[in-house]
Parts: structure tokens; sequence; C-alpha cells
């Protein structure tokens, strides 16, 4: 037995086709191991030694028969016993001991939303049959009367009975259970508030806002499994405007419900940096906020008025429309994991930011500052011989000594030298370097080691207008960002070496880093990224072993029409994962619309023409019919002049349509095309070697 789900998205963008075959190798989503579904029948103690996978009832009817499939719109009944023992639910004790206890259900894993968002819930519905979707789920997990719960309200916490439940509305009538139980938060709230509360809801509340009653023999779990799942999903996955979306006819958990619960576990597990997580949910408000006013004033418009009050309301609402696609232009970048790696993160720790260069000491002496935990009297004669009276040869020079580097750094001024003898260094915290300062190691690379010891964002955070380093090596350990990261001013590195884990150095607007005669490896992301406007001088340098080895950006949405400046000479760029360099730019459009002078309908109407995308062919522009509103005649005429084998609706011009790299794109070409690019100010004696998918490419969005 074979099954084929195809979920067709709109053009240019990846077709998803998913085999099934019980006789075919399947990717366990858990690990990389390959595995049949014939040997996990046979294999029992690997199914129970994974809980959440397949029970033994469940194991049973996969394998079986093909009767689960053929008659899936009929299993609704099996869910309960497909969801048996699956999760175990705490309980979670009230603090008010007059209320009985409710069941934990914040804290299940992703893999336990994952699997039942995808198995049990959504499965392959379009974003209009989410609701129902979601209501032929809780048909079959939800009792429709009989049981208590708590109506879990914003000020209140009270027990009620239910009565009855409108699925089709995600609803429930509920009674208060007499005598009054009840948790109130800062207000006084007695039984007469919250009778005439429900008497104007006629007594109808929301399901998510119902907890139910823990029980000790397991029978309300799935009850509460249901609910949480329900809760869960529209206040962290669902959008206002998911409904709405023009491009119905794709698989809704692929595209939407999918990364967007990553993205929210990945934050929740910090494997974000907290500034992009921050931005994520300022967007997400803003965006709501906006999509909140475009449907005012589009219910506002009549279908029959062409009055100048209509005209006027018709431009505001193309206005936010723009705004609207900006917006979720912006989540969907954060959201995809592909994105997020490519188009990067240009903001940073709040606290980074804050760091101001100290400039000059008062008393204008610079000082040399000695970091050692212990060191033997020939190394520090060296020292002294060496670099000390060589570079500080005034009678004035005051040396501080420090155990370790990030002391050291916090007490320069500009101008001072940081001199690190032989050792290995643990840090706790990010090295941020505002002032213009030198951090030279007493020997190789891998003597004088800098070890990351937290979890957090970047290592080495510079803004100095000329931070030198030399002879250092970093070793980044369960990093967040990269372990470097030029977010102004401008750096030079010479015979250092990089051991990185994410994404290694990062080169910011309007940065500068010149690197020479380094090593970098290991990064699960690019070896070295930059950003446009940003300069870089890369010089007999090795990098290897990282997913991609250099990532170039050129202008992305909302930057300065800028390119970077590289040069790019004898480096060794060798068996990374992916390309050894690839560029990451827009596809070609002219130019965009400007609704902020638009004014009526002949002004839109023009912007419109003129925002159009070159690969679109523009048709003539009908009459609106007399039945047609404003806001509905240009989308439609948008739709009209919108090649379909390009666009799929007026709207999504205002979308990028994300490539993949390796199917969708001619990333790989001739190593010889890279002198091409007006980026490369030199590009010569560069080996490349083994990497994985070609040496250049180049990734449209």
């Amino acid at each position: 037995m074979a099954q084929e789900r195809c979920a067709e998205q709109s053009p240019g963008k990846e077709k998803i086709v998913i085999h099934r075959d019980l006789d075919l190798p399947v990717k366990n989503e858990i690990g990389d191991e390959t595995i049949t579904i014939a040997s996990l029948k046979a294999e029992k103690n690997v199914l129970e030694a994974t809980p959440g996978l397949f029970n033994d009832e469940e194991k049973e009817n996969r394998v079986g028969s093909d009767k689960v499939d053929d008659d899936h719109n009929n299993s609704g009944s099996d869910i309960l016993n497909d969801h048996k023992r699956r999760t175990q639910l705490q309980r979670h004790a009230r603090i008010n001991a007059s209320l009985p206890d409710t069941f934990q259900t914040s804290h299940l894993l992703f893999y336990e939303r994952f699997k039942a968002y995808q198995d049990y819930i959504l499965g392959d519905c379009k974003p209009s049959e989410v609701k129902s979707f979601t209501a032929d789920y809780l048909k079959n997990v939800v009792p429709s009367f009989g049981w208590q719960a708590l109506w879990s309200a914003d000020l209140f916490d009270v027990l009620v009975e239910v009565s009855d439940v409108d699925f089709s509305e995600l609803k429930a009538c509920v009674e208060l259970v007499l005598p009054l139980q009840c948790e109130v938060r800062d207000c006084a709230i007695n039984e007469e508030v919250i009778a005439a509360l429900l008497e104007a809801t006629q007594h109808k509340v929301p399901l998510m806002e119902l907890q139910i009653l823990y029980d000790e023999s397991g029978e309300q779990e799935q009850k509460a499994l249901g609910i949480e799942h329900l809760r869960f999903f529209y206040k962290y996955v669902w959008r206002l405007w998911d409904e709405e979306d023009e491009d119905d006819d794709f698989d809704y958990f692929v595209r939407c419900v999918e990364p967007r619960l990553r993205l929210h576990y990945d934050i929740l597990e910090e494997r974000v940096p907290a500034g992009l997580a921050s931005e994520y949910k300022i967007v997400l408000e803003k965006c709501t906020q906006c999509f909140q006013q475009f449907s005012l004033i589009r219910s506002s418009l009549s279908s029959d008025s062409d009055s100048e009050l209509d005209n006027v309301s018709m431009v505001e609402g193309l206005k936010l429309c723009e705004q609207l696609d900006t917006f979720k232009r912006k989540l969907h970048f954060i959201e995809n994991p592909l994105l997020r790696y490519l188009l990067g993160y240009k903001g940073g720790n709040a606290r980074h930011q804050l760091i101001q260069s100290r400039g000059l000491r008062e008393s204008g002496i610079k000082v040399a500052h000695v970091v050692t935990c212990s060191c033997t009297t020939n190394q520090l004669l060296s020292l002294l011989n060496d670099r000390l009276l060589h570079e500080f040869s005034s009678e004035d020079t005051e040396v501080q000594f420090h155990r370790d580097p990030v002391s050291a750094v916090d007490s320069c001024h500009q101008g001072d030298v940081v001199f690190v003898l032989p050792g290995m260094y643990s840090v706790a915290s990010s090295i941020l370097l505002p002032d213009s300062i030198t951090i030279e190691g007493f020997g190789s690379p891998d003597e004088v080691v800098f070890e990351k010891k937290y979890h957090g964002d970047s290592f080495v955070v510079s803004t100095g207008a000329d931070v030198r380093m030399f002879n250092i090596k970093l070793i980044q350990h369960d990093a967040i960002e990269g372990i470097l990261c030029v977010r102004n001013g401008n750096i030079s590195m010479e015979n250092c070496v990089f051991q990185c884990e994410t994404t290694g150095v990062v080169v910011q607007t309007p940065a500068s880093l010149a690197m020479n005669k380094c090593d970098l490896y290991g990064a699960k992301g690019a070896g070295i990224e930059i950003y446009p406007g940003s300069r870089c001088t890369l010089v007999g340098n090795g990098i290897h072993h990282c997913k991609d080895g250099i990532l170039i950006k050129i202008n992305q949405p909302m930057d300065l029409d800028v390119t970077p400046s590289i040069t790019l000479d004898n480096n060794v760029i060798h068996n990374n994962e992916d390309y050894g360099v690839i560029l990451v730019k827009p596809t070609q459009r002219k130019n965009s619309f400007h609704l902020d002078q638009c004014n009526d309908k002949d002004d839109v109407l023009k912007a419109v023409e003129d925002g159009l995308p070159e690969n679109v062919t523009q048709q003539p522009i009908s009459t609106p019919s007399k039945s047609t509103s404003g806001l509905e005649y240009i989308q439609s005429t948008l739709t009209e002049t919108t090649n379909q084998d390009n666009v799929t609706s007026a709207r999504n011009w205002l979308f990028f349509n994300p490539s993949s790299i390796k199917q969708n794109t001619p990333c790989s070409l001739a190593l010889q095309d890279m002198n091409a690019h007006i980026i490369f100010i030199s590009i010569e004696g560069n080996q490349f070697r083994r990497n994985g998918i070609g040496d250049f490419g180049t990734f449209f969005y």
C-alpha cells in the first residue's frame, strides 16, 4: 500500500511530495537512523522504549491492514485509543485550596504537539478548513456535556459545569457550580458579577478558557490534551490573516504550522538570539494591528458607491495592505529556518548596544595589560624584552595584570594593548571591544586559547574603530550567535584560529574586517557571513568544514542599495557541507509601489502598473462594474494584470518567492564567474576543494 500527498504551492514555490510505503525506508524524525515500518513491528521493544511514537494498538492498525488509511475520515473513534498512554500528564496543584486541581499541560514537548497537529488535528487541511478539522478532532476527545472544569478568565478562575458544547464555534455552554468556588486576581468579583457576565454571553465561553479537573485514573487526560492543543494553537500558531490567504490550495501544516511551532520551541529553548525573538514579537503585534485596521476599512467600503470618502478609504486600504504584506514577509523571514539562516539577523544583545567607547584616559597614558593565571620568570622576561620595552618605552607606562581576558578588555581605554600569556582561559561572558585596542597572544594560537563557557550570544563583539587581534584561538560552545560579530568599525585579525559551533564571523553593515592567515572551521552555519555595505579583506585563510564557507548578502529588503566590498585572495575553502561561497540576493524587480503619493484610484492604478515585476505580462485594465467596491476593483485588476504562471494573486507580488537552493535555483556556476561580480575588488589564488554542493552558488529570494 502506498500513499502520496502532494502540497502544490503557488508558482515559484517548492512543491512538496511525500511518499509513504510500508515497504520503503522512512526517516525517523528523532534521530538519523533509517528504519522501516516492518522493522518497527518486529522490534516491539523499540516501540515500547519510545513513548509518543506508536503504542501497541496503533502499531497493529498501521501495519496490519490498509483500513486505517482507507477509512481515515471515519477513524475519529480511534483517536482516544491512539493517544492512550502516549502522554502522561501531571497534577497542577492550585494555590487556592478551595479550587480543585487541574492537569499540567504547559510543558508538552515539541514532538508531542507536532504529532498531534500533523496526525490527528490538521493533517493536510487548507487554511479555510482549519476550524472544521479542529472541531472534528475535538468531537472525538471532548464530551459534549456532563463534565466540570475551571473557567480561567483574565481576572478569575471559577468552577463550572458544561451542559453543551458547540464544536463548530469552539465554545461551551456552562453553568456555575454552587456553592460558588472562585479565585479572583486583583479585583472584587462576586457571584452576581460572574452570573451577569455569563448572562451577557448567553452562558457560552471559549473552550480554550476551560481547564480540565485532575483525575488520577487518567480518563480525563485526553480531554485535557485536546483542549490544550486547541489553546496552544490559537495562542501561538494561528494568525488572523491565515484564513484569508488567497493561495488556499496548500498544506497548511507544512507551510505554516510546522515552521511556527519549531520557531516557538527554538525561542523557548534559547536557540534563537534574544534580540531576534523580541523583534519577532514586535513585528507580530504590528502585523496584527495592521490587519485589524485593514479589516475595518475593508468592511466600511460600500459595494455600490464611488464617493470621495470611499476613494480615500480605498487608497488607505491599499497602503495598509502594502504594510501588511511587508510585515508578513518579515515574519516569514524569521519563521522559515532556511531564510532565517540565509538572511540572518542584524540586531544584537541590548547590553552590547549600550556599550560605549571609553576613549583616551584623562591622563593621556596608555596601559599594557598582561593576562596570565601564572607564568615563569623566563616568560615574563621574554615578554618584557620582546614586547613591553619595544612597545612602551616611555617612563610613565603602566602595566596591569589580570587573571582573565574579559577583565583586561573591560579595563582598556583607546590605544591600550593586551598581552595574553600561554594558557587556556575560560570565558564566562561576551568579550566586548568598543575601543581601538590590540589583543596579542604571546605564543602560538594553540597555546593561547579563549574558550567560551556560557550559553548565549556572540563570543566576541567588536565595535571599535581600529581593533587588532593576533595569535589567539577562540573555541565556542553551546552558542546562539556567531563566534565573532563585527557590528561597527574595523577589526584586523592575523594568525588566529576559530573553532565554531554556530555561525563563524559575522560582518555587519557598515563594519570592516581584515582577516589574514587565520583558520576557521566547524560552523553549523556560514564560516563568514557578510552583510551589504560591509568591507572584507580575506587573505591566506583556511575556511573549512562549515555548512557554507562564505555567505554574502546583497541588497536585502529595507537595506540601502549598497553592496559589500570583498577582497578574496589566496584562501583555501574546502570540505564545506554546501557551498564554498554563496551569494544571497533578491530577484530582480521593477520599481515597487509608491502608494504614499497616491491620492485617488488613478494614482493607485499607475502605481500598480509601475510596480509589477519584470516577468509579469500586463494586460489592458478593465473598467470596474458598478457592483464592485473600489478596493475589490483594484485587487481584481491586479489579479487580471498578473501572469498566473508567476504570481497567483495581487498581493503576492509583495512577497518574495523563496527558492530551494538545491532544487529551484541553478546555483552551481563556474568558479571563474565570480570575477563578474562587482562585489569582489580582488579575487585570485584561491583554492576550492570538496565543497558539498559546489564552489560558488547564488540563492534568489
